[in-house]
């Protein structure tokens, strides 16, 4: 595998890490703002949303 090959395997793993993550952390932010206004059937498909990306 040349070099390049191997940066761009690294850059895209790093840039599918930091994307979920950054999905992740919307999503939680999402899910308190729904709880915090006892939004239950939001919560309720935000927390499925989440097992589904887990």
């Amino acid at each position: 595998m040349s070099i390049m090959n191997k940066n761009r395997r690294e850059i895209l793993k790093q840039t599918t890490e930091v994307h979920r993550a950054n999905i992740q952390k919307q999503l939680e932010q999402r899910l308190a703002a729904a709880r915090a206004k006892g939004d239950r059937e939001l919560i309720r498909i935000l927390e499925a949303e989440a097992s589904y990306l887990s």
